[in-house]
């Protein structure tokens, strides 16, 4: 069936009324609302939404409204909107964690019970259909000249062979001098490790068993127990455990690295969860080795997931410290040392290489880790790519790998300068790995700079953009109202309805099973022009209905019966009343969305053969081409209309 939002205009100034209203405006007051309703009125012409789509808002009951951080498709078809601790600093001190289930199709919300602060954590699709998350917030930043009490890494040393000691939250480490801090994370160090050393004598004979020890360390994040700056530690010394006696109190220390009373950055978690689809709830797999907050995981041909960057457990970015999860172990080894900035944008090309379009979401030096390449994972190389413009505003950038995924052809849109930067571009640029020496091409402009863009790959080939600002963070009233489709093949922009809610940080839009496209989140530094008022998070959704949604509802493709898995062979047969309007069929992967970043995306041809009452699909082979895991199959008719998804996992 055609989606057609209900028609929410009121009486436009066309009618008898409209002398009345009139009258009691000022002039630019009363063409300001005439303009609005003629627009109102304009925009609700079935014509108009055939050639440019409809925005609609989602009705949310009170209970169910959060602060969207991050958004992700399951096969169940429900979308999961997590929020954690929804950049409230209030919500982080008392413990409230939230994560709402949406289901699109009746319009139902239910609450997730949420075990951590996944705010700002990573997440990625997993070959059974749950949701990876891993990472999330530890402890909120505290600003330059709002730091009361000195703070920085402690490393506590365990020098004993025979146990594992956990320091609990709350425990003192006290100084040489007496000066107290106290940690604000519970820490369990290892094991210290000993070796065995045997030599012989010239004469062959074994000489006795030699023992070497080795402390083993873990680091907490400490902060001082008295205000001022006289707790600032500069120098390393042995500090105390408090609470430890005996052969404990001698195995078990500190070592201060730097306390200070610099900025305070977000700090991250090791916590990793699988999100369970079927059971609607949150299942703990292993710890990461390092904490993360911003980090950005990628899915591997072969199922497994790499996380790459993020700040760690005292608000430093890692420095290539990465790590693989293996859904079937549910644990995490060590991944390739390599550095990005926080949330790079990396995605798995055909050969099994990772593709860095430079986008990022901002924690890092502005001189490292920001040029665009292909990384060969298994080799830990980097070949940079060139050609690019407006390198300094890579950041808040959108990528994706356009459609189809064959072509292996990628598109930057976007981007701001590093940080606070005032900068936004409307470059973008589309570079084909194909090439023997590949480089960005310059593509079409957007309307204006823009950060935070959000970009939907669509069942018809184009790629729809929508929102995002012109300004940090929505600064200064700089919204854009406004989305376009990409088309690859014409190398333009067409455009689409005006969205109605502003999108910027702390936005995401994703594809739903039914051709439409749902966008969430925005959370703006200010409420006004002037910046003189506190900005809201935007708690709305608002869901775009696409031109093609306005065809004929009677002639629109239909998928009818089929399988839950693809053959061996790749091969999936469906049912299907008329298979001649089924002209081409696409293979995509849910979305798994945050901070402008979305690695999951992407559409894959599929071959297609027909019979009198079925249509029957095939899936490329290629791991690294379609990494195992649920997808949605779309049959579209010779004018780009898609039937609604049928789920199918390829394994």
């Amino acid at each position: 069936m055609a989606y057609r939002p209900s028609k929410r205009t009121k009486k436009t100034l066309f009618g008898g009324g409209a002398v009345v209203v009139l009258a009691g405006l000022n002039a630019p007051a009363a063409l300001s609302f005439a303009t609005e309703q003629y627009h109102a009125y304009e925009i609700a012409q079935p014509e108009y939404m055939a050639k440019f789509g409809a925005w609609q808002d989602v009705d949310i009951p009170k209970e169910y409204r959060t602060n969207a951080i991050h958004t992700a498709l399951l096969h169940t078809g429900k979308v999961l909107i997590i929020a954690g601790s929804g950049n409230k600093q209030d919500h982080f001190d008392a413990g409230t964690f939230d994560t709402v289930l949406w289901n699109p199709k009746d319009n139902s919300f239910k609450k997730i019970p949420t075990p951590e602060d996944f705010f700002c954590g990573g997440h990625a699709q997993l070959p059974n259909g749950n949701l990876l998350v891993a990472g999330g917030t530890a402890r909120y930043e505290v600003l330059d000249g709002e730091v009361k009490r000195a703070g920085g890494g402690m490393r506590v040393k365990n020098e004993d062979p025979n146990k594992d000691v956990t320091v609990k939250k709350g425990t003192k480490f006290r100084s040489p001098s007496g000066v107290e801090y106290v940690s604000r994370f519970d820490v369990t160090v290892p094991r210290a490790k000993r070796e065995f050393e045997i030599s012989y004598y010239a004469t062959g004979q074994m000489k006795p068993w030699k023992t070497k020890t080795t402390a083993a360390e873990a680091r907490v994040f400490v902060e001082a127990v008295a205000p001022g700056p006289q707790s600032v530690a500069t120098d390393q010394a042995q500090y105390e455990v408090e609470g430890l006696t005996g052969k404990d109190a001698d195995n078990v220390y500190g070592l201060a690295e730097k306390i200070t009373m610099d900025k305070q950055d977000y700090q991250g978690i090791r916590a990793a969860y699988e999100f369970d689809p079927k059971a609607e709830k949150y299942v703990p797999v292993a710890p990461m080795k390092e904490a993360r907050w911003y980090p950005t995981l990628t899915t591997l041909q072969d199922g497994k997931v790499l996380a790459v960057s993020g700040l760690d457990d005292v608000g430093a970015i890692l420095q290539g410290d990465n790590e693989i999860y293996d859904p079937k172990t549910k644990k995490w080894s060590k991944g390739p040392t390599r550095y990005f900035p926080t949330y790079p944008s990396l995605f798995l090309t055909k050969g099994g290489k990772l593709f860095y379009s430079g986008a990022n979401s901002g924690y890092g030096p502005a001189n490292k880790g920001r040029e665009p390449g292909v990384w060969d994972v298994e080799k830990n190389t980097f070949t940079k790519i060139g050609g690019l413009n407006a390198t300094d505003q890579l950041e808040t950038a959108s990528s994706l790998l356009l459609p189809p995924a064959q072509d292996q052809r990628f598109m930057l849109l976007g981007g701001g300068g590093v940080g606070e930067s005032e900068k936004a571009t409307p470059r973008t640029a589309v570079v084909d790995l194909k090439q023997n020496s590949p480089a960005f091409q310059a593509g079409p402009e957007l309307p204006q700079g823009t950060r935070y863009l959000n970009s939907v790959l669509m069942p018809d080939d184009s790629v729809f953009t929508s929102g995002g600002s012109s300004d940090y963070r929505g600064r200064g009233g700089s919204n854009i109202l406004k989305a376009q489709f990409y088309d690859p093949k014409t190398n333009a922009f067409r455009e689409a309805a005006d969205p109605t809610i502003g999108r910027n940080y702390h936005s995401e839009a994703l594809l739903l099973p039914d051709g439409r496209v749902a966008t969430f989140g925005s959370d703006s530094l200010f409420g006004d022009k002037n910046n003189t008022k506190l900005g809201k998070f935007e708690q709305r959704m608002e869901v775009y209905t696409p031109p093609y949604l306005y065809r004929d509802k009677d002639k629109r493709p239909v998928l009818g019966d089929g399988p839950e898995a693809a053959a061996a062979d790749g091969k999936a047969t469906f049912k299907t009343d008329h298979p001649e309007r089924v002209v081409k069929a696409r293979l995509m992967r849910p979305s798994a969305v945050t901070h402008t970043t979305d690695v999951e995306q992407r559409s894959i041809e599929l071959g297609l053969t027909k019979d009198k009452n079925s249509v029957t699909i095939a899936v490329p082979k290629d791991h690294a081409l379609v990494p195992p895991g649920w997808y949605m199959v779309f049959a579209s008719d010779q004018e780009g209309t898609p039937s609604e998804a049928k789920w199918l996992r390829v394994d």
